[in-house]
């Protein structure tokens, strides 16, 4: 529904609001909120300017978060929800979700405190930076590494980027689990908060989204974040740089291994282990575990078209650095943002926790939602422990929230 804000002065021209809010109730089949602006035009804009440099807006229960700037908001506020979540007083329904225990760390169903606290902080903010991590994927089946139940726990170590480069056998192993495990992966769908936070960037509450992830969820959601770490749905030859989709790779590597096909198959339908499925068995996190008697010699390797030079996932691997363009924008975002919110990372890696850090500095409010601690808990002022597929759909289905003019 349609909140104002209405003055004496404004009575004259009520009849001219009330033709327009007609027009409006066909907001949700406008493509951009452009569209809407122009529709509602000026009579519903207010431009209100803090006495002081900053803003502190105080919230429920005496918290107070402080916004730096002056706010310019469009008072056409309406309930952003997402399809098929919960409505926002069903806590039966919250806490009956069936989540995979493999993937997704245990944890108490958000409290109606935290609801509210995440949704003025959000409301609140006019120029938000999101930043995401792989907590917002486990309610995907996709494992993260530093939960309870994270690969860490399995023993699982990662390649590093010095470890691809330098050795042949390394590359050989790495390209063998991943043309094993890319169908499962591929499988993985968005989740409610991916769902949620797309819901957001469309209605142009979010300037900036910046990911961890590496999966393209949120593109599959629906938004276009910056990928920090990049995405393994590109490959790249790291000596001319030319690039490719991960699906030809994908065909290339089905050629050159014709048998690796059948012996995936057989995961699904004979005997895993087996030397017919080349040893392979599927893992728990969602892995797959090879017997390296088949993959260390027999299995081949495309190289590029282009230069026939060796050929990567365009990701940062470990030991690797972010690009610099890449990670510049994301810190210019962080430093120019009234709001930071950190999603589902423990932000344990620095190209991550540098930014929230930025944010802090420049004196952003700046708030955690992750399962466990996080390596700016001692600085950041909200913190929520709860489920991003759960909080999320609950917040924007708890009211109205301001949509920032242009």
């Amino acid at each position: 529904m349609l909140a104002l804000i209405m003055f004496p002065e404004t009575f004259p021209i009520m009849n001219q609001i009330a033709m327009k809010l007609i027009l409006y109730f066909n907001f949700l089949h406008f493509q951009s909120i452009g569209v809407v602006r122009k529709v509602l035009g000026s009579l519903v804009t207010d431009i209100v300017r803090p006495t002081s440099g900053n803003w502190h807006l105080a919230r429920r229960g005496g918290r107070l978060v402080s916004f730096k700037g002056c706010v310019r908001l469009v008072h056409t506020t309406c309930r952003i929800s997402v399809p098929g979540t919960f409505p926002r007083n069903d806590e039966k329904a919250l806490s009956n979700i069936s989540w995979d225990k493999k993937t997704v760390p245990e944890a108490d169903p958000p409290s109606i405190k935290d609801i509210h606290l995440l949704y003025e902080f959000l409301d609140q903010s006019t120029k938000l930076t999101v930043l995401t991590g792989a907590g917002i994927s486990t309610e995907c089946g996709i494992p993260d590494y530093r939960s309870p139940n994270g690969a860490y726990s399995s023993g699982f170590k990662p390649i590093t980027h010095q470890e691809f480069l330098r050795s042949s056998r390394a590359r050989r192993r790495y390209w063998a689990r991943s043309y094993a495990g890319w169908r499962q992966f591929t499988a993985a769908q968005p989740s409610a908060a991916h769902t949620a936070l797309a819901t957001l960037d469309k209605a142009s509450r979010i300037d900036l989204m910046i990911t961890q992830n590496v999966d393209r969820l949120h593109h599959r959601a629906g938004s276009n974040p910056l990928e920090l770490h990049g995405t393994v749905y590109t490959v790249i030859c790291i000596d001319c740089g030319y690039s490719s989709c991960r699906s030809l790779f994908q065909d290339q590597l089905k050629a050159l291994n014709p048998k690796w096909a059948e012996a995936i198959e057989n995961l699904d339908h004979g005997n895993p282990g087996s030397d017919k499925s080349f040893g392979m068995k599927q893992r728990p996190d969602g892995d797959i575990e090879i017997d390296e008697r088949f993959w260390e010699e027999d299995f081949i390797i495309p190289t590029c078209h282009k230069c026939n030079g060796i050929l990567k996932p365009d990701v940062v691997f470990f030991g690797d650095n972010v690009p610099k363009d890449r990670a510049d924008m994301a810190m210019e975002a962080s430093r120019s943002c009234d709001a930071f919110l950190v999603l589902g990372s423990s932000l344990m890696t620095m190209s991550a926790f540098r930014l929230v850090r930025a944010a802090h500095e420049a004196g952003a409010a700046t708030a955690i939602v992750n399962i466990g601690v996080t390596r700016a808990d001692d600085f950041v002022p909200l913190k929520i422990n709860a489920r991003l597929g759960e909080i999320l759909p609950r917040v924007l289905d708890l009211g109205s929230i301001s949509i920032p003019a242009v």
